[in-house]
């Protein structure tokens, strides 16, 4: 199989987070790391499987900081979470925004 560059975070996925830079970040990050020694039967699956835990741990990540926030009784701080909360469910939820996701593991496999 041919060796490509890893893959952008998809641009529907980078649109719903645009507010939330260092999360693409850690998306893309999520990405080089498997394309390094992807699923060889489903490599594009397992993309998606990676982008889905990823954001699940952002959802988790802005749920905690909803519960500080509530603790400390920071109504500014709760909502920003709750916002980020919602933006990484909408983006779970939208996971259909793949398509040159699967254009670059066709191409891969095409090799």
């Amino acid at each position: 199989m041919p060796t490509l560059p890893p893959p952008p975070v998809p641009q529907g996925l980078r649109e719903l987070l645009k507010d939330y830079p260092d999360h693409i970040q850690r998306l893309q990050e999520a990405l080089n790391s498997y394309v390094q020694k992807p699923f060889r039967l489903m490599p594009f699956d397992g993309a998606i499987w990676v982008l889905e835990g990823s954001l699940e741990t952002f959802i988790a990540e802005a749920h905690q900081e909803i519960g500080n926030a509530e603790t400390d009784g920071d109504p500014e701080a709760i909502a920003l979470a709750r916002a980020k909360r919602s933006a990484f469910g909408s983006a779970r939820a939208d996971m259909g925004l793949l398509s040159e996701l699967r254009t670059y593991f066709d191409a891969w496999n095409s090799g």
